[in-house]
């Protein structure tokens, strides 16, 4: 049966990159979560319940049918607010953690200069078109910021996750951050 590794972390910590990274080293497939935004948005209006909607169930399904795959292993990358929408993120997780018997939670933090660098670097324009309107895409990084709280608080992680992992990644190359996240748990 396949593992399940969540990557997650605020935007443009460096969550594909680091997923990229580890599918190489391990040979899993990597799901990052712009796959599913990218698509949808181009059917459903972004802050509409019907994109929410469709994003939640294709990524479930896909999960779904994964776990019953003879494949090593998927990565997954996605936000999860510690924040006010805390019950809802964990549940959806929950649920797509009940679907294999091992998963790891990969938590990454970077500070907001870094952050904002890589929001413009040439791999994440690559994949994520909607990130291509660089003038959006930092107006809705600094605006998420006062929404959601996208990174844990010492000590919290472990809590709520079983098998986790954080990161600062601010000054680790998605390579060095990747070879930590396999010699963690072991893949």
């Amino acid at each position: 049966m396949p593992k399940f590794i969540l990557i997650c972390g605020p935007q443009a910590v460096g969550k594909m990159t680091v997923g990229q990274e580890l599918a190489k080293l391990t040979g899993y497939k990597l799901f990052y979560n712009h796959m599913t935004i990218e698509f949808i948005r181009l059917i459903f209006d972004y802050s509409r319940e019907s994109y929410l909607k469709m994003n939640r169930f294709i990524r479930y399904e896909v999960l779904k049918e994964f776990a019953k795959s003879d494949e090593k292993g998927i990565i997954f990358t996605g936000c999860f607010d510690f924040g006010k929408d805390f019950e809802t993120e964990k549940e959806e997780t929950d649920q797509w953690m009940s679907l294999f018997e091992e998963s790891y939670v990969v938590e990454l933090e970077a500070t907001l200069e870094e952050r904002l660098k890589r929001n413009k670097s040439i791999n994440r324009l690559e994949h994520k078109a909607s990130k291509r309107d660089l003038e959006w895409s930092e107006k809705e990084l600094l605006s998420s910021m006062q929404r959601h709280r996208m990174n844990s608080y010492d000590g919290e992680g472990e809590k709520i996750f079983k098998n986790y992992l954080k990161i600062v990644n601010t000054n680790i190359s998605a390579i060095d951050t990747a070879k930590m996240i396999q010699e963690k748990f072991n893949l």
